[in-house]
């Protein structure tokens, strides 16, 4: 049964971001939405929810269709309200005052702890605020789910139980989501819909083969287009010819012949589509200094503990050599962040246990990129490094229209920051990369491009991600914390397994 259709859907926001999208969702659908950053993909979605008009196209619904948008933020009023409140408060309050049994039963579906529920929003991380959002959408008990990246945020346990509470939804209920997690959208979706200004495509598959999929029919697209304009060249050749002959003639019959070439050769060209081209939204580039040192980091048995000197883990004995790309593996809580930041606490002074060379040059990435302040511009940020016309050219490539370089950074979006924070790190020259979190808020274009860069510039690194993806793509050894000590193991899939298979 069709629970929503689209047809002729168009919408133009400042620019085209899609045209002509003809599709339907039925019940029980899996379907991920995938686009880079701005090109229309929370739009599309509150397009179906019905709190955005489209500039032009249908959307019909099936009568009485229930759905529940699922946004990116957590709106300023929920904030100060406990989890618990802020999912009762989804319900009218009549209902709420009998029925707050139903937000206990949500709540254990999504295997929120207790000792959370009672805890006002704006004291829980941006996990758990982007947790209680999808609570609230459940306690309705929607038909259709319409999800904006609901990983954000999450670490690889509760990615594995947003992915079991999609499985044990009702046979019938449909999810459409968006998602730059590709692990994720491969575990979670059955179609895939790769979101274009024009010419949109939907394939019945999951992301990886999907994509394969659209790869494949871009270049068959791309192969056409070129048959047709030889064949659309050839046939004018011929028609020069025959126009020689005709002229010199006399022939009215080779001149009609002629016409007639011209007109088909025409007709082909008008007809022939080029092959689509993602036009990119930034160019990430890095950049690698070079060393002579061969250890660019020393452990040397370190001790790692939380803010208020709580201890978590030993490191033992270890290096990070050049051209090693080290990723630190562990549960939430277990002190990976603690660890950057005590390498980097090392790196700007002195520390008993952890030494960096003096050949280093840093570059740092937060993964609340607290390094670019919300009142400064980019153009004011980037100034710093270059004069004022390389720093348009440079914000440009970072994908930041020149419109936006005179903005406060907190008007961009987390895309934006994301890429301007890649762009800081290349103009600082590094030659060790620390990378907390690198791949948050970043598209899947973003993603592809830091991981060529870090391989392809040899850097050396030492990160923290959830991206299981971007840990296979980029990691040359791995560290994990395992009863409070930090151990080298071989590959990071066990790990995988363990986390997204955990209980809470």
């Amino acid at each position: 049964m069709t629970l929503l259709a689209t047809k002729s859907l168009a919408l133009t926001l400042g620019q085209p971001l899609f045209s002509d999208l003809t599709f339907s969702i039925e019940r029980g659908d899996r379907l991920g939405l995938i686009a880079a950053n701005g090109r229309g993909k929370s739009s599309l979605l509150r397009c179906l929810a019905g709190t955005l008009e489209s500039t032009s196209g249908e959307i019909t619904r099936t009568r009485g269709l229930k759905s529940a948008l699922v946004d990116q933020d957590v709106p300023a009023s929920l904030l100060p309200l406990t989890f618990r409140e802020a999912t009762l408060a989804a319900l009218p309050p009549d209902q709420a005052a009998y029925e707050s049994w139903r937000a206990e039963i949500v709540l254990d579906d999504l295997s929120v702890p207790e000792a959370l529920r009672d805890t006002p929003l704006s004291a829980l991380s941006g996990g758990w605020q982007r947790t209680a959002l999808l609570a609230r959408a459940a306690i309705h008990e929607p038909d259709l789910y319409l999800l904006d990246e609901p990983t954000n945020h999450l670490d690889l346990s509760r990615i594995g139980i947003l992915q079991r509470w999609l499985t044990a939804l009702p046979r019938d209920t449909a999810v459409i989501t968006t998602s730059h997690d590709r692990a994720f959208l491969d575990a979670a979706t059955t179609r895939s819909l790769f979101l274009r200004a024009t010419s949109s495509r939907m394939f019945a598959l999951p992301y990886s083969r999907a994509r394969a999929a659209l790869e494949e029919s871009d270049a068959a697209d791309s192969r056409r287009f070129e048959n047709d304009l030889n064949k659309a060249d050839q046939l004018r050749r011929q028609a020069a010819k025959l126009k020689n002959i005709g002229i010199n003639s006399g022939s009215d019959l080779l001149i009609t012949k002629t016409k007639q070439l011209k007109d088909r050769a025409e007709k082909l060209e008008a007809a022939a589509r080029p092959a689509h081209r993602e036009t990119s939204s930034g160019a990430i580039k890095l950049a690698n200094s070079g060393t002579h040192a061969k250890a660019l980091i020393t452990l040397n048995d370190a001790a790692i503990a939380t803010p208020d000197a709580r201890p978590l883990f030993h490191t033992g004995q270890k290096w990070i050599e050049r051209g090693d790309r080290v990723v630190i593996l562990g549960a939430n809580g277990t002190g990976k962040s603690q660890m950057i930041r005590a390498v980097l606490a090392a790196i700007q002074a002195q520390h008993p246990t952890i030494k960096a060379a003096a050949s280093l040059a840093l570059g740092y990435s937060d993964q609340n990129l607290a390094q670019l302040p919300d009142s400064m511009t980019p153009q004011a940020l980037i100034s710093q490094h270059a004069n004022d016309q390389t720093t348009k050219t440079l914000l440009a490539g970072a994908g930041i229209k020149p419109d936006w370089q005179p903005r406060p950074l907190g008007k961009l979006s987390g895309g934006q920051r994301a890429r301007l924070a890649m762009l800081l790190l290349r103009l600082s020259n590094p030659n060790f990369y620390l990378l907390d979190e690198p791949t948050n808020h970043l598209d899947i274009e973003g993603q592809e491009a830091l991981e060529q860069e870090l391989l392809t510039q040899g850097a050396t690194c030492l990160l923290v991600s959830h991206d299981r993806n971007f840990i296979r793509a980029v990691g040359s050894r791995f560290w994990q914390v395992e009863k409070r000590r930090l151990i080298e193991v071989d590959s990071p899939e066990a790990f995988f397994t363990a986390e997204l298979n955990r209980q809470p």
